[in-house]
């Protein structure tokens, strides 16, 4: 009685006689006998092959085939070899260690759908004259040693943190260019802001001297820029004495006072303008 999916080989007297297919088969005793029965299902071998890439890494590398028995070849596979997986296996051991030495870490990672179909190409060659069909072959992982595993951690995560240092950099120097930016155009505001003031106390003065002149006779722009020194004098005096009063900095101020310190304090002034522009 064969199984589904099997075949039974028999002898008639220790010599190949026929194959049995799967369902009832009447032998003819004692001279036939079944020899072996043989299994048309696709199995599967499991390979590790230890080999060393072209950058001398050392890797190991599980490797899947899948095979089957030609059903017409079921006598060739039975005869010509006696252990078939360590023949495949051999076939493995061949194609993984003649096509990782071409190939650095990281590109066999990246090539092992290419590895797989050379190996499965000179498998599927060299089996057919034994009566096997190789119907695939996977490589199913590739493990470094656990020093080498370590060390492409660390690589990876050192450039992840050179990354986000390079991001941070760039977002701090963003910030001090804004910084500046910022500083450079309030700058600019204050000192628009200062000219105005000036052009505005200017303009001031000028329409004051123009209205003093004309309301007062005899009275010239000398006298008027005297008036006008004078009162922004006692204005400086008041405003020091209620600072010191309210505790501020600048308590004591000397000051020289007299009946002709506004007329020494416009010719310092006047002085100063002139030997300003005279450098100039």
């Amino acid at each position: 009685m064969v199984p589904e999916n099997q075949v039974a080989v028999v002898e008639t007297c220790g010599k190949f006689n026929r194959i049995s297919a799967p369902g009832l088969d009447l032998l003819k005793c004692p001279f036939e006998a079944v020899r072996s029965v043989v299994s048309l299902k696709i199995q599967q071998l499991d390979v590790k092959c230890d080999t060393k890439t072209k950058d001398n890494v050392f890797v190991s590398v599980n490797v899947a085939v899948l095979y089957k028995v030609v059903p017409e070849e079921v006598v060739n596979a039975y005869y010509k070899l006696t252990d078939h997986r360590a023949q495949m296996r051999s076939y493995v051991f061949d194609g993984i260690r003649s096509s990782f030495p071409k190939l650095d870490l990281d590109d066999s990672f990246a090539s092992k759908k290419d590895i797989a179909g050379h190996v499965l190409t000179d498998m599927r060659a060299s089996m057919k004259v034994y009566g096997y069909a190789i119907v695939d072959c996977l490589i199913t992982d590739i493990n470094p040693d656990a020093s080498v595993q370590r060390a492409m951690n660390e690589i990876n995560a050192s450039q992840r943190l050179r990354e986000a240092a390079n991001y941070k950099a760039d977002a701090e120097k963003i910030l001090l260019v804004k910084a500046a930016e910022a500083d450079s155009e309030s700058k600019y505001l204050v000192g628009v802001g200062v000219a105005k003031q000036r052009k505005a106390i200017m303009d001031g003065l000028r329409n004051s001297i123009s209205e003093f002149s004309s309301s007062v006779e005899g009275a010239g722009p000398k006298d008027v820029m005297d008036l006008l020194l004078m009162t922004q004098y006692f204005d400086t005096l008041k405003d020091v004495g209620v600072r010191g009063a309210q505790g501020g900095p600048g308590k004591t101020l000397f000051l020289p006072h007299g009946p002709n310190a506004v007329t020494q304090l416009r010719q310092e002034l006047k002085g100063s303008f002139m030997a300003g522009l005279a450098k100039k």
